[in-house]
């Protein structure tokens, strides 16, 4: 693991000594500098920057502890190997503690013991080498990494905030109706969308949307569907196409722009619209899971209809359902996320159960809160969604 031909430096004022330890170190391959006292092996040190030091402990001018406090000083990992004849325990274990590789008695009757402990303290000095360097390599992947990290959190609040701008108020009233919402994101950024708004002074349209697939390619789609709702309803206003504003038609209209932007999502989703005057509510269903629950006089079941995934299939058409309004009820609008909180094993078990909840609830969104518990989930697997239009509720 060492490298072959280290350049080793050895430092004694004992030129027999000396000679006879770098001649030996030569013929096992290494390049030998040699020092004859402690000052000189400094400055030996400092111009030649070897990759070890080999001292003796007794030497004038400097000796052998306080060269290693020099290297120390210099801030470099060299290791230093001390071959002293000085026995005194003391001396050892200053120089260990310093930071000494190695420490040899003189007289050394086998070199060998020295050229072991030489390419011992090298393979360490390597492997501490290459440890520094890679963690200097990870603190730099860390640091970009943060960074990265950084970036994103950014992009994920600006994106939350578009999501929560593009959000309307909740609740909100339009004459005698009431709307509410609540959206639970898994993530950071949701696939779940709400909206509502008036199409003229007696018509209010809504919808529940719910994006295939979670996070940021998600949240996208709902800032798609936001724009194409706003620009059909430019359109009715300006009597344009689609001057109705079918529910029906719309969902089509959203279809065949998903499909043309090839996003590789699609939406389940449920859109109405409450005309005021008549009393009628106008819906349209695009595969959407639960179906709205109708809640009046106390009792809670669901409504009719179905259709196809909106995004999926260039075919797909859908179907306007027109129901009178009571005086008095709510219609419950909740994306499949819900059905996670829900009891029971099988599907059928859970939408058995949701009319009951809503029921339990008085069909009111508060209501909804206490009854699925919302204010203490923990981690969940899918976005929930829950909008909540009611008309003359207690």
């Amino acid at each position: 693991m060492h490298n072959p031909s280290a350049t080793l430096l050895i430092i004694d004022d004992d030129d027999v000594v000396r000679a006879s330890l770098a001649a030996y170190l030569e013929d096992s391959g290494f390049s030998v500098l040699q020092a004859a006292n402690g000052l000189q092996g400094l400055e030996v040190f400092e111009r030649e920057k070897p990759d070890l030091v080999v001292c003796d402990l007794r030497m004038p001018q400097v000796d052998g502890l306080e060269l290693i406090r020099r290297i120390n000083s210099l801030e470099v990992e060299v290791p230093v190997i001390v071959v002293s004849g000085a026995g005194v325990m003391g001396d050892v274990v200053e120089a260990l503690r310093l930071g000494a590789a190695d420490y040899l008695i003189k007289p050394l009757e086998d070199l060998a013991v020295l050229e072991h402990s030489v390419r011992r303290a090298l393979d360490r000095s390597h492997l501490r080498l290459e440890n520094r360097r890679y963690r200097e390599k990870l603190e730099t992947a860390n640091r970009e990494l943060e960074a990265s990290l950084h970036l994103l959190q950014e992009d994920q609040n600006a994106g939350r905030q578009v999501q929560m701008n593009m959000l309307p108020v909740t609740p909100w009233e339009a004459d005698d109706l009431r709307f509410a919402h609540q959206i639970i994101p898994s993530l950071y950024l949701s696939g779940d969308f709400v909206d509502y708004f008036r199409l003229d002074d007696h018509r209010v349209a809504f919808y529940l949307a719910d994006v295939s697939g979670h996070g940021a390619s998600s949240a996208f789609v709902t800032v798609l569907l936001k724009f194409m709702t706003t620009r059909l309803l430019y359109e009715s206003r300006r009597g344009g196409r689609l001057p109705e504003f079918k529910p029906s038609d719309v969902l089509a209209h959203i279809n065949r722009g998903l499909i043309n932007c090839k996003l590789g999502k699609h939406v389940t989703m449920l859109g109405g619209v409450i005309d005021q005057v008549a009393g009628t509510l106008t819906y349209s269903i695009g595969g959407h899971l639960p179906l709205p629950v109708l809640y009046r006089d106390g009792k809670a079941s669901y409504l009719e209809g179905k259709g196809l995934p909106v995004g999926l299939f260039d075919e797909a058409t859908y179907t306007d359902l027109v129901m009178d309004m009571p005086e008095s009820f709510s219609i419950t609008l909740l994306s499949d996320g819900i059905l996670d909180l829900l009891p029971g094993d099988t599907l059928k078990d859970k939408e058995t159960a949701l009319p009951e909840l809503v029921s339990k609830a008085g069909g009111t969104l508060d209501g909804l809160r206490q009854v699925f518990g919302l204010g203490s989930l923990g981690e969940m697997p899918d976005d929930i969604a829950l909008l909540v239009l009611s008309r003359n509720l207690a």
